[in-house]
């Protein structure tokens, strides 16, 4: 049992800043933001965990801070709060509770659920106005005190330009951790991504970027303990500084994570993180007090302004932070920068972004979110990606965000899939999402670069469920199968879930190249979820935030279609950085190029001629070509010298007849067609023959 006591130590006023603890061969600065405690408590550790309380007198405007000489990197920490119980006010002070510092660069141990979590007496009718007096400390992790010194070496940031970027979006765990030619005690985490075996492969398969899910300290849900389940995305964080131990083979999680970046980079690889700074995991009203509720409740989070007792919630998992509140979006830029200066990231995906530009309560393109991030001139330099939605009134602004920032194009997913589904009425809106979406983008200076395509996500079906599902099976959730969506807009091409039917197998596998493809051929950066290329699959699962296991872990033991599959993606990534016209800086003009009597791009019905409004009107249209003019695409190069290529023609066949496409005049060749596995070239004649289900891409030769 920890047993509690002040002791009489040496200390000094300190510095408001920066916040956080702060180490020199001297001492520890401490420094703790909170705008209405009355008195703080600096809790230090020792090695039997014995607990010594510092009063912390000296206040900054509003930053309480203290510097302990001799203190030294290791050192466990923690703070304790003063000020008003007084929930129906928005306060919810309470020094029982060991509090996590919202600037630790570490954390130590983990967190033990118990009921003396929890700020108020649990049991009660009303529950959270009851103060609850059982101290919390010796179920909590504690912060460290940190070394921030690291050798860089010779390391830069690989800066890949938006147009040659293939994002590969993974988890830091499932991605290692079943695969057998990477050492046992490294699989699952950062050394375990940074070994050569996982480089090599991202390499050959031609990433240019890794987008981790988030590695924030995060906390497990006591529901889901008490289910036997774990929080495996891991959004659920509570310190925006510290990388999870979890992915870490030592302690030090920051050297072993900043190792990784460094091999990464090596490899001219970026590294993107998924930052959750939009919720944290204290919950509702009736959630723990781990450290923002604890250490000023009425600043950190937003309150329902007609009753503070309750939280306004606009991201479904009982909080907001509330990033109107200057020291709250300090707090969120601290965090930024320090991802990028000290740990070398290259960029961010914000879950529920749309929720981090509500000022008063609407989403606002001049909110001062977006007003610091384009000034500050390190964050807006780095790769900005926005997942532009969450769960509030008039909260779903794909296409809404300002100029330097990209977007997780929701509305790229869902054409696509409903495209190939065989829906009626896509192949109008299926135009804009392979050229970039320049309906969404092109009108406020955006280039197609701002459109993120994808077609699945951590977020839903992988790639090979999405063929073979067409309803959730998420029982093992422990939700009775209520949780994840049901708008998946898949198909499962006549059986539901695994089949040893050939003819269905044939056309899913099928329907996953036409996936892959679409999406590596689209204008704009494709998003390729981790294992899709070679048909992972969970089994029906859409949500499987809570399956830390086989489920979820990618497995590298491939059958031979999967082998194919996985060639095949590899094949179709390095037909498209062999084609400039494929990816392209600008919007298509759709009109001849000043000085030629080329278009930029043209639109054919399967008889050769151009479509007219009224085929794109034509509901029943499932087949569409995509002619790419090589030679007058109006591009220049990074020299300035005018970009030249083959002519390019892209056709796609959703319909369920096989059909003969009249190709322009010219001399064609095919360089890939869905309907094989492998990508090879070969001649063609005056028609193209495009089966049912399928997409092709040819080339014109120039004489």
């Amino acid at each position: 049992m920890t047993r509690t006591r002040r002791r009489g130590v040496r200390q000094l006023p300190g510095r408001p800043y920066p916040l956080g603890a702060t180490w020199d061969p001297s001492g520890v600065n401490f420094a703790l933001f909170s705008e209405h405690a009355e008195c703080v408590e600096l809790c230090l550790f020792d090695d039997q965990g014995t607990e010594f309380r510092i009063p912390v007198d000296e206040h900054t405007h509003r930053v309480w801070h203290v510097y302990v000489p001799g203190l030294q990197p290791g050192q466990e920490y923690g703070y304790r709060v003063y000020g008003p119980w007084a929930p129906e006010q928005g306060h919810r002070f309470n020094p029982h509770k060991l509090l996590l510092d919202p600037y630790a660069r570490a954390i130590s141990g983990c967190l033990t659920w118990d009921d003396s979590h929890f700020g108020y007496t649990l049991g009660h009718p009303d529950a959270d106005l009851q103060l609850d007096e059982c101290d919390s400390a010796p179920h909590m992790p504690r912060n460290l005190v940190v070394d921030a010194g690291f050798d860089w070496g010779n390391d830069h940031a690989p800066a890949v330009p938006w147009h040659r970027t293939l994002i590969y979006e993974l988890h830091v765990k499932g991605f290692t951790m079943l695969n057998t030619a990477i050492p046992d005690e490294l699989r699952g985490t950062y050394a375990g991504l940074a070994h050569p075996v996982a480089i090599e492969y991202l390499r050959y398969l031609g990433v240019t970027a890794v987008e981790l899910m988030p590695v924030h300290w995060f906390v497990d849900d006591r529901q889901l303990i008490q289910q036997g389940l774990h929080n495996y995305w891991g959004y659920n964080s509570v310190c925006f500084f510290a990388p999870d131990t979890r992915y870490s083979v030592g302690p030090n999680a920051m050297t072993e994570f900043r190792t990784m970046v460094k091999a990464l980079h090596a490899a001219g690889i970026e590294v993107i993180l998924d930052v959750v700074y939009n919720h944290t995991a204290e919950g509702n009203h009736l959630g723990p007090t781990l450290s923002f509720r604890g250490i000023d409740n009425a600043a950190y989070y937003r309150l329902a302004p007609d009753n503070p007792r309750y939280y306004t919630d606009f991201t479904g998992t009982g909080n907001t932070l509330n990033l109107v509140h200057p020291w709250v979006l300090t707090l969120i830029m601290d965090s930024l920068r320090y991802w990028v200066t000290e740990m070398h990231v290259d960029g961010f995906r914000f879950d529920l972004a749309a929720a981090l530009a509500r000022e008063l309560h609407d989403v606002s393109r001049l909110s001062a979110f977006f007003d610091v991030i384009h000034q500050d001139p390190i964050i807006s330099q780095v790769k900005l990606i926005a997942e532009p939605w969450d769960l509030g009134e008039g909260g779903y602004l794909v296409g809404g965000f300002p100029p330097g920032w990209t977007e997780w194009n929701g509305r790229y997913r869902d054409t696509v899939r409903r495209f190939w589904r065989g829906d009626t009425g896509q192949t109008a809106d299926l135009a804009y999402r392979l050229t970039g979406s320049s309906d969404l983008y092109e009108a406020d200076g955006r280039r197609p670069f701002a459109s993120i395509n994808f077609v699945t996500a951590h977020d839903g079906f992988t790639l090979r469920d999405l063929v073979s599902y067409d309803r959730k099976h998420n029982a093992r959730n422990g939700e009775h199968n209520r949780d994840g969506t049901d708008e998946n807009y898949s198909w499962n091409c006549g059986v539901e879930g695994e089949t040893d039917d050939p003819a269905i197998l044939s056309l899913r596998r099928r329907q996953m190249r036409n996936f892959i493809a679409s999406l590596l051929l689209s204008q704009g950066v494709p998003m390729l979820l981790g294992g899709d290329e070679f048909g992972h699959t969970k089994q029906g699962n859409n949500n499987t935030y809570c399956q830390d296991n086989a489920l979820s872990w990618l497995c590298w033991d491939l059958e031979p279609w999967q082998e194919e599959l996985r060639e095949f993606t590899r094949a179709t990534v390095d037909l498209v950085r062999a084609h400039p016209v494929l990816r392209r800086r600008r919007f298509f003009f759709g009109k001849d190029i000043r000085g030629t009597a080329v278009k930029d791009i043209t639109w054919l019905r399967p008889s050769g001629r151009e479509m007219q409004d009224e085929d794109w009107r034509d509901l029943e249209c499932r087949c569409i070509g995509m002619l790419l003019a090589g030679e007058a695409s109006g591009e220049v190069d990074d020299r300035g010298e005018a970009v030249r290529d083959d002519d390019v023609l892209v056709v796609l066949n959703a319909g369920t007849a096989p059909l003969d496409f009249r190709l322009p005049p010219g001399c064609w060749i095919k360089v890939l067609d869905t309907y094989e596995h492998d990508v090879c070239e070969g001649p063609c004649g005056e028609c193209y023959r495009l089966i049912e289900r399928s997409l092709a891409v040819l080339r014109r030769l120039h004489r």
